[in-house]
């Protein structure tokens, strides 16, 4: 048999054992771009037209099935604490200070690590808006005073 055969079979194989692998469609494209290229091996052509055919078709098959992917995979957002704290207010517990140590902020039900977003003092008491998070850590602001109008 041609060597060219046993060379795409191969790269069938292994672009099929990396799709099988990962959780994402990462390279069943070339799948099909290496069985055009098979298909034209074994009808006779030339190097340069397989590897035409083997990318024409992997293109052509990302082009077909990527909006189909995306419309049925949709994306999944799992929500975490970080999705409900983000802009919620909440009330320091230990006076923040990032210049000595982190303070704490009750929000949602929990006492969370937090610094201070702009790095100014915040005594314990004051009413916060949680701006970010990183790791564990809330970085806050104060909040600006709301005037009840009568």
């Amino acid at each position: 048999m041609d060597l060219m055969i046993w060379i795409w079979l191969g790269a069938i194989v292994l672009f099929g054992a990396v799709e099988a692998a990962t959780a994402g469609l990462v390279s069943i494209w070339f799948v099909a771009g290496a069985v055009g290229a098979l298909l034209g091996t074994i009808a006779g052509a030339g190097l340069a037209v397989q590897l035409v055919l083997f990318v024409g078709v992997s293109a052509l098959a990302l082009a077909l099935t990527r909006p189909l992917v995306r419309q049925f995979a949709g994306e999944r957002a799992i929500p975490t604490n970080l999705d409900r704290v983000i802009g919620e207010t909440g009330r320091v517990t230990e006076a923040i200070d990032n210049e000595r140590a982190a303070g704490a902020v009750y929000v949602d039900g929990k006492t969370w690590t937090a610094r201070s977003a702009d790095g100014t003092v915040i005594p314990t008491g004051t009413q916060v808006e949680i701006e970010r998070m990183e790791g564990v850590k809330l970085f806050v602001k104060t909040c600006e005073e709301k005037v009840e109008v009568k």
